[in-house]
């Protein structure tokens, strides 16, 4: 399981995102993740198994500037996901599991 946060500002968003994702935290134990859009993507995971979120992301709190963020708390899953693309670079952030599964309008009549 995981919790997800997000926020949108006018202003540096990092102090809303850090205590709206710890707010999250007992929803998962493994891992947290924030992701910033500032001039650039500025992402930072960290183990929180052993210790609480935000004393893991206290000292990044300079590091992580932008006015666009989103956190995550995992309990298996290293995230935010960065990915660069056709489209430009973005973050994302999830919550269950993926699957391919098949098509069943595909030959039936």
């Amino acid at each position: 399981m995981s919790g997800l946060f997000g926020v949108v500002s006018k202003k540096n968003c990092i102090e809303q995102l850090i205590y709206g994702t710890d707010y999250h935290s007992h929803l998962g134990t493994g891992y947290g993740g924030l992701a910033v859009l500032g001039e650039e993507f500025r992402r930072r995971i960290h183990n929180i198994s052993q210790s609480q979120f935000k004393s893991k992301f206290y000292d990044e709190y300079n590091y992580l500037q932008g006015n666009k963020g989103i956190g995550v708390v995992s309990a298996l899953d290293e995230q935010p996901i960065y990915v660069q693309s056709k489209f430009g670079p973005f973050c994302i952030v999830t919550d269950g599991f993926i699957d391919n599964a098949p098509f069943f309008g595909e030959g039936s009549s």
